[in-house]
């Protein structure tokens, strides 16, 4: 009889552990933050192509954007179908030894829906002037932004996703290749 009340005390306990860790693991992973980081493709050279490189600045501003994200884990790199952004996506891409996703602007939010859908941690995203906008307003469900001057570049568009809040800021991408 003894044994049956101990056996019963014992098995009520560690339920009780069970319960408690299942708790613990369900507001861990209801506080993961998804963040998405968004920029616009470093400088290009010139106007006379459609599909132009970076210019040297460029270059170094996409090392200056990989420089940024090397600590922030990043799971995912998307980029449009054109030599500046995969030029700006690619050191990143390189340094955490991802594949540069390519992704059809006029399907973005396809891609984005999906990207919500999935929290995969930490996600770079590079787009255009008059795409940025869009992707961040459409990951916040805001209309916060509107399309970027021709002569911005350097700025990143964080949104961050903590259980079903969005929070978005704009930073400067520190200098940190040598100019």
């Amino acid at each position: 009889m003894l044994y049956l009340i101990i056996f019963k005390r014992l098995k009520t306990n560690y339920m009780t552990k069970v319960f408690h860790a299942l708790f613990i693991l369900f507001l861990f992973a209801s506080c993961k933050t998804t963040t998405y980081y968004i920029s616009r493709h470093a400088e290009r050279a010139g106007t006379m192509s459609n599909d132009p490189q970076l210019t040297p600045e460029g270059e170094k501003q996409a090392l200056d954007l990989r420089d940024y994200l090397k600590n922030k884990s990043i799971k995912g790199v998307y980029s449009t179908n054109y030599n500046r952004t995969r030029a700006t996506a690619q050191p990143t891409s390189t340094y955490f030894n991802l594949p540069v996703n390519i992704y059809n602007p006029q399907q973005a939010n396809a891609m984005l829906d999906s990207l919500k859908a999935v929290n995969q941690n930490n996600i770079l995203i590079v787009g255009h002037s008059n795409t940025v906008d869009d992707i961040v307003n459409r990951l916040t469900g805001t209309n916060t932004m509107s399309d970027l001057p021709e002569t911005e570049y350097g700025s990143l568009f964080i949104v961050r996703k903590k259980g079903s809040n969005y929070t978005y800021e704009k930073i400067k991408v520190p200098q940190t290749t040598p100019r």
